[in-house]
């Protein structure tokens, strides 16, 4: 999946000559945490975060803030050339990307020019979607050899059974490092028959655990 396909298109955005007055007026207007500055160019130059706000604004308990703050314009506190990417980055990408430099929002440019943006809440709510999750169903996870053809076969058994599925996951097995553990999510709340199934044709079926179906 491509990032132009998940990407916000309509970016709240303010310039290096915007105060911190005017930032933390327009998140709270939008209901956001992450502002974008951009050059009178239209280039994006920095983000503005609204932990970058906290950390400078006066506290309540301090006597003697300095109430210019609100006055200082953004240059002064933004993260100068963040982290961004393209809209035909893969979303997986993305989410590396999240995860390795702890950020919140990623900025989409192309041609220079901001087009887009992503928050980790966006990564979320897709990996939900991807998933299933938010869907009525159940969960199975089983322990397969990690050898060509092998997701094939155990889509059979939920072929035969008339079963749905609405994802499978792939995760490498901790305990033995030629398996693989599928991890399907089908549509039904009760999966019984297809757990019967899948144990008949030979597959380990590590979740549920059922009381009273034949290991």
């Amino acid at each position: 999946m491509l990032i132009e396909e998940i990407m916000k298109r309509k970016v709240i955005t303010l310039t290096e000559e915007h105060t911190i007055s005017d930032a933390i007026t327009r998140m709270k207007e939008e209901k956001i945490r992450h502002l974008p500055i951009l050059s009178l160019t239209g280039e994006l130059v920095g983000i503005v975060s609204d932990r970058d706000l906290k950390e400078v604004i006066p506290s309540l308990f301090n006597d003697a803030s300095n109430e210019n703050v609100y006055n200082q314009p953004l240059s002064a506190i933004m993260t100068k050339n963040p982290i961004h990417a393209h809209p035909m980055d893969f979303v997986e990408e993305a989410a590396v990307i999240f995860y390795d430099n702890q950020i919140g929002c990623l900025p989409i440019v192309s041609n220079k020019q901001l087009v887009g943006i992503i928050t980790e809440t966006d990564l979320l709510y897709k990996y939900i979607e991807l998933t299933g999750a938010h869907q009525p169903g159940s969960q199975i996870e089983v322990r397969v050899p990690n050898i060509p053809g092998i997701l094939f076969e155990v889509s059979k058994v939920f072929h035969e059974h008339k079963m749905n599925i609405l994802s499978v996951l792939v995760y490498p097995d901790k305990e033995h490092e030629d398996n693989k553990i599928l991890v399907i999510r089908v549509k039904t709340m009760n999966p019984l028959n297809v757990i019967k199934g899948l144990r008949t044709s030979g597959f380990e079926v590590l979740w549920p655990n059922v009381p009273g179906i034949d290991q």
